[in-house]
């Protein structure tokens, strides 16, 4: 007896979530394929191995489940036609090689997890996956490129080409990434045996970005939230989305996006942040009371709490092309509301995170405190974070010495 089933694996990751995986069971003997899905309990529906409607994207993503099953159930049924007798092991096989076609080749591979991350509504992902395949691509020359291709040799003189072309650290990093992520992914699915691994050589880790953070203290905080929006009407959303983040422990733009009116309980905001799946209560705050008060009384006919995503149930794609035009037209604001406060630094939306971080630093409030606060899974990640921060602190305590 042969029987298929998207399932969530009771393996929970570091993230609190658990791997969608295909497991295919025959003649008592069960092997599990994973997926590009990782789900936490709540999202998945056991009794029909779907993705239950507490998943944001759950008709892509069980859509693309379905595709999954579907290869599954064609080489199953090819398998049996030569024999009953196949094994797992046959099973496998077929199933690495009719997923990718053609195992060896690095371009190839890369569009079908392009594709995936589509489907699946990873918006952001798939493009900086299209942009890294560009720009590997542009560099090698030729679209037949394997993954034995890939040795530390290769990765080096990509980094010298994009040098070259006034590539930093933090802007050489990213297609990279995106590189050793697609190779792992390979590695995973069969196409190429881990030996060849070249990242053991090759570190990544040295093309971290060198450029601080940018931070705000406390009384320059205070100065965008006085603003005068009587004076500058066309400056509302863009001033709201900052002193928003900041007095919600520097919510992310796109937490704040889709942030819904369901979410809000009285005094407290239920969210769970989409970069690491980390579930935060937030006390509202006079400041936080009052954005929402000015929102809610819009009476848009829509669940979100703010005017970024003006219609319900928008497309991933749709959605990646809203937040990409709001999130730009913010931060050209926020360098004009930066102008008008006399504030001589460079404002984006990640800036209100980091000022949180930095005005509790400056108030004394224990790392830890801060730790649990931005939501970092250890106390390393918050060290670093602050390390990188406004060194005001630092330069008063030298001027003791003089």
């Amino acid at each position: 007896m042969i029987n298929v089933r998207i399932v969530l694996r009771k393996k929970m990751l570091s993230t609190g979530e658990f791997p969608v995986c295909l497991r295919v069971t025959k003649d008592r003997k069960t092997k599990y394929f994973k997926t590009i899905f990782n789900a936490t309990e709540d999202e998945w529906n056991s009794a029909t191995g779907k993705f239950s409607k507490r998943n944001n994207n759950y008709l892509q993503n069980n859509r693309l489940l379905i595709k999954f099953q579907d290869r599954a159930l064609q080489i199953l049924g090819e398998l049996k036609i030569e024999s009953d007798d196949f094994t797992l092991e046959d099973f496998e096989k077929n199933y690495r090689e009719i997923s990718n076609p053609i195992q060896s080749n690095v371009f190839t591979f890369w569009n079908e997890i392009i594709e995936e991350m589509t489907l699946a509504g990873r918006m952001g992902n798939a493009r900086i996956n299209r942009e890294a395949s560009k720009s590997i691509l542009k560099f090698h020359g030729s679209k037949n490129l394997t993954f034995k291709n890939i040795t530390p040799a290769f990765l080096n003189k990509y980094e010298v080409y994009m040098r070259s072309r006034g590539g930093t650290d933090g802007g050489i990093g990213v297609p990279m990434r995106a590189l050793r992520a697609l190779y792992n992914c390979a590695i995973e699915r069969g196409l190429v045996k881990e030996k060849f691994y070249p990242y053991k050589t090759y570190k990544i880790s040295k093309l971290k970005g060198k450029g601080s953070k940018k931070a705000l203290n406390m009384e320059q905080v205070k100065k965008i939230v006085s603003l005068d929006l009587e004076k500058y009407p066309w400056l509302t959303n863009s001033r709201n989305f900052f002193v928003f983040s900041f007095y919600t422990r520097g919510m992310n733009f796109a937490d704040m996006m889709k942030l819904e009116w369901k979410q809000i309980d009285d005094d407290k905001i239920y969210y769970t942040r989409s970069k690491t799946k980390g579930t935060f209560i937030i006390k509202i705050v006079p400041p936080v009371r009052d954005i929402l008060n000015f929102y809610r009384e819009q009476k848009r006919d829509t669940k979100y709490v703010f005017p970024i995503l003006l219609h319900d149930n928008l497309s991933p794609s749709q959605i990646a092309n809203r937040k990409h035009k709001v999130l730009q037209r913010y931060n050209l604001q926020l360098k004009e509301i930066a102008e008008i406060c006399g504030i001589n630094k460079t404002l984006s939306s990640y800036v209100a995170r980091h000022s949180f971080a930095n005005c509790m630093k400056q108030r004394g409030v224990a790392t830890d405190i801060i730790s649990e606060s931005l939501g970092h899974q250890n106390m390393a990640v918050t060290q670093a974070y602050l390390k990188e921060l406004d060194s005001s602190v630092l330069d008063e305590a030298v001027e003791t010495l003089l």
